[in-house]
Protein backbone atom coordinates (compact mmCIF):
# COMPACT_ATOMS: atom_id res chain seq x y z
CA UNK A 1 0.00 0.00 0.00
CA UNK A 2 2.66 2.57 1.03
CA UNK A 3 4.27 1.62 -2.55
CA UNK A 4 1.41 2.91 -4.34
CA UNK A 5 0.59 5.80 -2.61
CA UNK A 6 4.14 6.54 -2.59
CA UNK A 7 3.60 7.03 -6.49
CA UNK A 8 0.01 8.52 -6.23
CA UNK A 9 2.20 11.05 -4.56
CA UNK A 10 4.13 11.73 -7.13
CA UNK A 11 1.50 13.19 -9.18
CA UNK A 12 0.13 15.42 -6.55
CA UNK A 13 3.64 17.55 -5.58
CA UNK A 14 4.71 17.51 -9.42
CA UNK A 15 4.81 21.87 -9.52
CA UNK A 16 3.55 21.72 -13.09
CA UNK A 17 0.23 20.39 -11.92
CA UNK A 18 -0.38 22.82 -9.95
CA UNK A 19 0.36 25.26 -12.12
CA UNK A 20 -1.67 24.22 -15.02
CA UNK A 21 -4.85 23.60 -12.72
CA UNK A 22 -4.66 27.26 -11.10
CA UNK A 23 -4.17 28.71 -15.25
CA UNK A 24 -7.34 26.16 -15.24
CA UNK A 25 -9.17 27.71 -12.73
CA UNK A 26 -8.10 31.33 -13.91
CA UNK A 27 -9.82 30.50 -17.17
CA UNK A 28 -13.28 28.87 -15.83
CA UNK A 29 -13.38 30.22 -12.43
CA UNK A 30 -17.15 32.56 -12.59
CA UNK A 31 -15.45 34.43 -10.09
CA UNK A 32 -13.88 36.98 -11.37
CA UNK A 33 -11.50 38.04 -8.12
CA UNK A 34 -10.36 33.75 -8.07
CA UNK A 35 -9.51 34.14 -11.86
CA UNK A 36 -7.02 36.90 -11.32
CA UNK A 37 -5.83 35.64 -8.53
CA UNK A 38 -5.42 32.24 -9.28
CA UNK A 39 -3.62 33.80 -12.64
CA UNK A 40 -1.17 35.83 -10.77
CA UNK A 41 -0.15 32.28 -8.45
CA UNK A 42 -0.09 30.48 -11.82
CA UNK A 43 2.61 32.69 -13.60
CA UNK A 44 4.54 33.18 -10.02
CA UNK A 45 5.05 29.78 -9.81
CA UNK A 46 5.46 29.08 -13.87
CA UNK A 47 8.28 31.80 -13.17
CA UNK A 48 9.44 30.80 -10.01
CA UNK A 49 10.21 26.79 -10.78
CA UNK A 50 11.45 27.51 -14.07
CA UNK A 51 14.07 29.80 -13.07
CA UNK A 52 17.46 27.77 -13.17
CA UNK A 53 19.62 30.23 -10.74
CA UNK A 54 16.90 29.60 -7.94
CA UNK A 55 16.57 25.68 -8.47
CA UNK A 56 20.36 25.44 -8.11
CA UNK A 57 20.59 27.53 -4.80
CA UNK A 58 17.53 24.91 -3.33
CA UNK A 59 19.67 21.87 -4.58
CA UNK A 60 22.72 23.04 -3.26
CA UNK A 61 21.52 23.33 0.40
CA UNK A 62 19.71 20.09 -0.08
CA UNK A 63 22.21 18.14 -1.95
CA UNK A 64 25.06 16.08 -0.05
CA UNK A 65 27.96 17.22 -1.17
CA UNK A 66 30.48 15.05 -3.22
CA UNK A 67 33.62 13.42 -2.03
CA UNK A 68 37.16 13.69 -3.55
CA UNK A 69 39.22 11.24 -4.15
CA UNK A 70 41.99 12.08 -1.96
CA UNK A 71 39.32 12.08 1.36
CA UNK A 72 38.25 8.45 0.74
CA UNK A 73 39.79 5.75 2.42
CA UNK A 74 39.44 2.19 1.02
CA UNK A 75 36.07 0.60 1.46
CA UNK A 76 35.39 -3.30 1.01
CA UNK A 77 32.06 -2.93 -0.40
CA UNK A 78 30.66 0.01 -2.29
CA UNK A 79 26.77 -0.16 -2.09
CA UNK A 80 24.77 1.37 -5.60
CA UNK A 81 21.58 2.52 -5.52
CA UNK A 82 19.11 1.21 -8.45
CA UNK A 83 16.63 3.94 -9.78
CA UNK A 84 18.97 4.36 -13.12
CA UNK A 85 17.08 2.82 -15.75
CA UNK A 86 13.73 1.13 -17.52
CA UNK A 87 13.67 -2.15 -19.60
CA UNK A 88 12.81 -1.67 -22.97
CA UNK A 89 10.55 -4.79 -23.59
CA UNK A 90 10.26 -3.88 -27.68
CA UNK A 91 14.33 -3.37 -27.97
CA UNK A 92 15.16 -6.17 -25.22
CA UNK A 93 17.11 -3.81 -23.59
CA UNK A 94 17.82 -1.16 -21.01
CA UNK A 95 17.53 2.75 -21.30
CA UNK A 96 19.29 4.05 -18.69
CA UNK A 97 19.04 7.73 -17.39
CA UNK A 98 21.15 10.06 -15.62
CA UNK A 99 21.38 8.22 -12.55
CA UNK A 100 22.99 5.61 -13.93
CA UNK A 101 26.37 7.97 -13.34
CA UNK A 102 26.17 6.06 -9.67
CA UNK A 103 27.10 2.57 -11.58
CA UNK A 104 29.67 4.16 -13.32
CA UNK A 105 31.16 5.78 -10.66
CA UNK A 106 31.26 2.78 -8.99
CA UNK A 107 32.91 0.83 -11.81
CA UNK A 108 35.35 3.80 -11.59
CA UNK A 109 36.04 3.06 -7.99
CA UNK A 110 36.70 -0.30 -8.42
CA UNK A 111 38.89 0.04 -11.23
CA UNK A 112 40.73 2.71 -9.11
CA UNK A 113 41.19 -0.18 -5.83
CA UNK A 114 38.94 2.09 -4.08
CA UNK A 115 36.40 -0.22 -3.40
CA UNK A 116 36.82 -3.95 -3.23
CA UNK A 117 33.30 -5.40 -3.91
CA UNK A 118 29.90 -3.80 -5.51
CA UNK A 119 26.62 -4.39 -4.01
CA UNK A 120 23.55 -3.22 -6.52
CA UNK A 121 20.26 -2.59 -4.60
CA UNK A 122 17.26 -2.32 -6.77
CA UNK A 123 14.08 -4.59 -7.77
CA UNK A 124 11.19 -2.82 -9.94
CA UNK A 125 9.90 0.76 -9.10
CA UNK A 126 6.62 0.61 -11.37
CA UNK A 127 3.15 -0.43 -10.38
CA UNK A 128 2.55 -2.18 -13.58
CA UNK A 129 5.26 -4.40 -14.38
CA UNK A 130 7.00 -5.55 -11.09
CA UNK A 131 8.38 -8.50 -12.95
CA UNK A 132 11.16 -6.04 -14.30
CA UNK A 133 13.75 -6.30 -11.85
CA UNK A 134 16.77 -3.43 -12.55
CA UNK A 135 19.35 -5.62 -10.42
CA UNK A 136 18.81 -8.62 -13.26
CA UNK A 137 19.49 -6.67 -16.49
CA UNK A 138 22.02 -4.66 -14.69
CA UNK A 139 24.17 -6.94 -13.99
CA UNK A 140 24.67 -8.61 -17.44
CA UNK A 141 26.22 -4.77 -18.39
CA UNK A 142 28.67 -4.88 -15.00
CA UNK A 143 30.00 -7.62 -16.34
CA UNK A 144 30.80 -6.20 -19.62
CA UNK A 145 32.87 -3.69 -18.13
CA UNK A 146 34.82 -5.92 -17.00
CA UNK A 147 34.06 -6.49 -13.14
CA UNK A 148 34.45 -9.94 -12.29
CA UNK A 149 31.05 -11.47 -11.03
CA UNK A 150 33.31 -12.64 -7.70
CA UNK A 151 32.95 -9.13 -6.91
CA UNK A 152 28.98 -7.92 -8.05
CA UNK A 153 26.36 -8.68 -5.89
CA UNK A 154 23.14 -8.32 -6.72
CA UNK A 155 20.00 -7.27 -4.73
CA UNK A 156 17.04 -7.09 -7.12
CA UNK A 157 13.53 -7.33 -4.98
CA UNK A 158 13.76 -3.86 -3.54
CA UNK A 159 10.92 -1.35 -4.08
CA UNK A 160 12.32 1.53 -2.03
CA UNK A 161 14.72 3.07 -0.30
CA UNK A 162 14.13 1.51 2.66
CA UNK A 163 13.89 -1.65 1.36
CA UNK A 164 17.28 -0.98 -0.50
CA UNK A 165 18.92 -0.53 2.89
CA UNK A 166 16.96 -3.45 4.38
CA UNK A 167 17.79 -6.48 1.69
CA UNK A 168 21.52 -5.28 1.53
CA UNK A 169 22.04 -5.50 5.17
CA UNK A 170 20.63 -9.49 5.05
CA UNK A 171 23.08 -9.77 2.03
CA UNK A 172 25.76 -8.53 4.27
CA UNK A 173 24.61 -10.62 7.24
CA UNK A 174 24.35 -13.64 5.37
CA UNK A 175 27.45 -13.49 3.55
CA UNK A 176 29.37 -11.91 6.54
CA UNK A 177 31.14 -9.20 5.20
CA UNK A 178 32.71 -7.02 7.55
CA UNK A 179 34.63 -3.79 6.56
CA UNK A 180 34.14 -0.30 5.32
CA UNK A 181 31.06 0.15 3.49
CA UNK A 182 30.65 3.09 0.56
CA UNK A 183 27.04 4.24 -0.09
CA UNK A 184 26.98 5.49 -3.43
CA UNK A 185 23.61 7.29 -4.91
CA UNK A 186 22.47 10.45 -5.96
CA UNK A 187 23.17 13.87 -3.94
CA UNK A 188 19.93 14.70 -3.98
CA UNK A 189 19.10 11.38 -3.00
CA UNK A 190 21.29 10.91 0.03
CA UNK A 191 20.20 12.22 2.80
CA UNK A 192 16.95 10.07 2.93
CA UNK A 193 19.98 7.10 1.67
CA UNK A 194 21.86 7.78 4.78
CA UNK A 195 19.01 7.60 7.24
CA UNK A 196 17.94 4.42 6.37
CA UNK A 197 20.86 1.97 6.14
CA UNK A 198 21.48 4.10 9.81
CA UNK A 199 18.03 3.09 10.91
CA UNK A 200 19.23 -0.59 9.91
CA UNK A 201 22.53 -0.70 11.49
CA UNK A 202 24.75 -0.24 9.12
CA UNK A 203 27.54 2.24 9.05
CA UNK A 204 28.26 3.63 5.55
CA UNK A 205 30.05 6.87 4.46
CA UNK A 206 28.69 8.82 1.75
CA UNK A 207 29.39 9.19 -2.07
CA UNK A 208 27.36 11.82 -3.78
CA UNK A 209 26.99 11.22 -7.55
CA UNK A 210 24.91 12.78 -10.55
CA UNK A 211 24.79 16.39 -8.83
CA UNK A 212 22.04 18.82 -9.92
CA UNK A 213 23.64 21.57 -7.94
CA UNK A 214 27.11 22.83 -9.55
CA UNK A 215 29.23 25.44 -9.55
CA UNK A 216 26.94 28.79 -8.75
CA UNK A 217 26.85 30.99 -12.29
CA UNK A 218 25.37 34.69 -12.37
CA UNK A 219 24.98 34.34 -16.34
CA UNK A 220 22.35 36.32 -17.76
CA UNK A 221 20.22 33.37 -19.34
CA UNK A 222 20.97 30.95 -15.71
CA UNK A 223 19.94 34.16 -13.59
CA UNK A 224 16.25 35.02 -15.89
CA UNK A 225 15.77 33.22 -18.93
CA UNK A 226 13.11 30.47 -18.42
CA UNK A 227 13.83 26.96 -18.52
CA UNK A 228 11.52 24.23 -18.94
CA UNK A 229 13.79 21.49 -18.02
CA UNK A 230 13.98 23.23 -14.20
CA UNK A 231 10.32 22.52 -13.51
CA UNK A 232 10.96 18.44 -13.89
CA UNK A 233 13.95 19.12 -11.83
CA UNK A 234 11.86 20.71 -9.38
CA UNK A 235 9.46 17.95 -9.13
CA UNK A 236 12.76 15.41 -8.57
CA UNK A 237 14.21 18.05 -5.66
CA UNK A 238 10.32 18.19 -3.98
CA UNK A 239 9.66 14.33 -3.87
CA UNK A 240 12.52 13.88 -2.74
CA UNK A 241 12.24 15.94 0.43
CA UNK A 242 8.70 15.22 0.61
CA UNK A 243 10.18 11.15 0.77
CA UNK A 244 12.72 12.44 3.12
CA UNK A 245 9.84 13.74 5.51
CA UNK A 246 7.57 11.12 5.52
CA UNK A 247 10.44 8.84 6.15
CA UNK A 248 11.05 10.24 9.10
CA UNK A 249 7.63 10.28 10.30
CA UNK A 250 6.65 6.84 9.89
CA UNK A 251 9.75 5.81 11.04
CA UNK A 252 11.92 4.66 8.38
CA UNK A 253 14.81 6.37 9.10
Amino acid sequence: MFFILSKLLVFIINPLIWIVTLFFVSIYSKNEKRRKRCFLWAFGFLLFFSNSFIFDEFSRAWEVPATKYEDLQLYDVGVVLGGMSVYDDGYQRPQFYRGVDRMLQAVELYKLGIIKKIIFTGGSGRILHPEMKEGAYIKRYILFMGIPEKDFIVESESQNTRENALFTKKIIDEQKIKGRFLLITSAFHMRRSLNCFDAVGMDVAPYSTDRYAGPRKFEFDHLFIPNTSSINDWNTLIHEIVGYITYKVIGYG
